[in-house]
């Protein structure tokens, strides 16, 4: 093999390796900027745009020396500008394209150290120039072909665990993951910069001056790496736990609002007894305006009384006194909303459900239904509860119409909220309704067909410490 082929080789190589680069960028993104229902077309236009913007800006590095540094930067930030079209967070963005280009060179890094022995073992002790090109062809491809394949391998470990949370970055989440990033990136140029060093036309090679270097440089790069993947299972923990502080905390909120309502509906029954005890002067009263034959002020009279006596009505009569509380009222906003609203609910007869647990379920789906209706614009709209129990198993089902879309979290496959400010419904509201259900080894199914929502939920009683 001549210098000219050789020469010529090399550059198809590194156009194979640009290429595969490209393909591995865009398999990194396509997970996060696309979703299962998303049309082919739209998913189409945004792979072509992860994908060009590597090989443009790549293309252009062959023509502009000292490229490196710049053609980063601007891959990074073409990909950030289109973050939106891209469907992605602005600073998650940012932050893919750092992590994909620290891998690529934390990578070649390992790879090096490789690469100085091999070519050592290939190539110093041919004599040949045709074979001193060959063998160092066949070592070029060898290197090339394990720096793909471990990169590869990081890549993958890390998108694995990206994937197993969505991140919303802010700024200040963004510069705590990036830090890392970086640091490992600098590292790697400063050693670049150092492989050879040429002065006074003398050739000097960072590995010969200093042979610790090529165990050294690998193990930093893993280390970097290392510390790349615990920066970030650190961070998903923290955001997990936070989650879990609000998931807690609303459900408190919502444990504390039941309570509060019951000692009202406590109060309405106080209420009725001391009406009984004043029926007899009512009655006596009623008895004298009928004898005096004002009957226009006994109708106001018993009108007054009536409306008195609704206020204390419970309709819906579920047996137990905490799903009484949620069922009424929220028939009674259904009623405000205009809103059907029909129950067959009725409370286990068995003591192995915590009536506060059922209450938090049965709150968190009506609440629910009752928003999918408000936001019907036309069409019937009407929520349907039912509460069975069937031997040891409670089937709660919640039916309303809804008029819209429904996106799932690939993730927990629950409804996504699309409320900003009250993300407490379908977003936490329903991972407390899975909460509770997890409670009582149960099941959470979602249907949606044609314009009608429904939740049914599974309960099995729970076992007592002795059982276990």
């Amino acid at each position: 093999m001549s210098e000219t082929e050789f020469v010529l080789f090399q550059n198809i190589i590194g156009g194979i390796e640009t290429f595969l680069y490209a393909v591995c960028l865009t398999a990194f993104f396509y997970p996060f900027m696309t979703e299962k229902k998303e049309r082919q077309g739209s998913k189409l236009k945004k792979i072509l745009i992860v994908f060009g913007s590597y090989i443009a800006i790549s293309l252009i590095g062959n023509f502009v020396p000292a490229y490196g540094w710049l053609g980063l930067m601007i891959v990074i930030i073409l990909l950030t500008a289109s973050s939106g079209y891209l469907g992605m967070n602005r600073n998650f963005t940012f932050f893919m394209g750092i992590i994909f280009f620290c891998i690529r060179n934390l990578s070649m890094l390992i790879v090096e150290s490789i690469d100085f022995f091999t070519s050592r073992y290939w190539v110093q002790e041919k004599t040949l120039v045709e074979d001193i090109f060959r063998n160092a062809s066949l070592n070029y491809i060898f290197i090339a072909a394990f720096r793909i394949f471990l990169f590869l391998i990081m890549l993958f470990v890390v998108g694995h665990r990206l994937g197993k949370q969505k991140i919303e970055l802010q700024i200040r989440e963004l510069c705590y993951l990036i830090l890392t990033p970086i640091v490992a990136i600098l590292f790697g140029n400063i050693i670049v910069r150092l492989w050879i060093v040429v002065k006074d036309d003398l050739i000097f090679q960072l590995y010969e001056q200093y042979p610790i270097f090529l165990g050294i440089v690998p193990v930093i790069a893993i280390l970097f790496y290392a510390g790349i993947l615990i920066t970030i299972v650190s961070y998903q923990e923290m955001e997990k736990l936070q989650e879990e502080k609000k998931k807690h905390f609303i459900e408190e909120q919502q444990v504390h609002s039941i309570q509060e309502r019951m000692e009202e509906v406590e109060q309405f029954y106080n209420g009725i007894r001391q009406m009984k005890h004043e029926m007899r002067n009512h009655l006596t009263n009623i008895k004298g305006l009928m004898e005096s034959g004002n009957y226009e002020d006994m109708q106001q009279y018993l009108s007054k009384m009536d409306e008195s006596m609704n206020v204390f009505e419970i309709t819906i009569q579920t047996g137990n006194a905490v799903t009484d509380v949620i069922v009424n009222d929220k028939q009674k906003a259904a009623s405000k909303q205009g809103v059907q609203f029909q129950s067959e609910f009725s409370y286990p007869v068995s003591d192995r459900y915590d009536a506060y647990d059922i209450g938090i379920i049965v709150n968190n789906l009506l609440q629910n239904a009752l928003e999918a209706c408000e936001k019907m614009n036309t069409g019937e709209r009407y929520i349907t509860l039912s509460g069975k129990q069937k031997r040891k198993f409670f089937l709660i089902e919640v039916r309303n119409s809804f008029d819209g879309e429904i996106k799932f979290d690939s993730n927990t496959n629950l409804p996504v909220s699309d409320k900003e400010k009250d993300i407490s419904l379908h977003g936490i509201g329903l991972s407390n309704v899975k909460r509770e259900v997890e409670k009582y080894m149960g099941d959470l199914d979602i249907k949606v067909k044609k314009n009608e929502f429904s939740v049914t939920i599974l309960l099995q009683e729970r076992r007592t410490e002795n059982e276990y």
